[in-house]
């Protein structure tokens, strides 16, 4: 039993990865799931509104530059479903401008990473999130 190690995770939390790199999504992945976090992927704006409402993931990692629905309407999108408004969403983009950190918390991001990623930063940011939901 792996888990018993942490008894406070009991069932490792699912994150919904919302990215449209195939690279960054190796990475992320396999980063996240040598942590023992459950890892589901979306690749457009479309699937994340989908999958949120179908897996109700603990926490989304959304990529805000994506082709159709990007990040930001995906995130407005989530939030107006009542069952995801307290999910908490981590933007994550290559737009490290000023007023992009505003633009994405007005959409409904809780908080905002630019890329490329420290994904050591990107767990630390994780697990400070989900401490403060549960």
């Amino acid at each position: 039993m792996p888990l018993a190690e942490n008894p406070k995770i009991a069932i490792a939390p699912l994150i919904l990865l919302v990215e449209d790199n195939e690279a960054n999504i190796q990475t992320t992945t396999s980063y996240l799931t040598a942590l023992n976090y459950r890892i589901i992927v979306a690749k457009n704006g479309e699937e994340a509104v989908s999958m949120a409402k179908a897996n109700s993931p603990d926490i989304i990692l959304m990529d805000i530059q994506m082709p159709g629905i990007d990040g930001l309407e995906a995130t407005r999108q989530i939030r107006l479903d009542p069952n995801l408004i307290n999910t908490p969403i981590i933007a994550l983009t290559a737009l490290a401008m000023e007023g992009d950190r505003e633009r994405c918390l007005a959409a409904g991001a809780n908080d905002y990473v630019s890329k490329p990623i420290k994904l050591r930063q990107l767990n630390l940011l994780i697990q400070q999130t989900l401490g403060s939901v549960n």
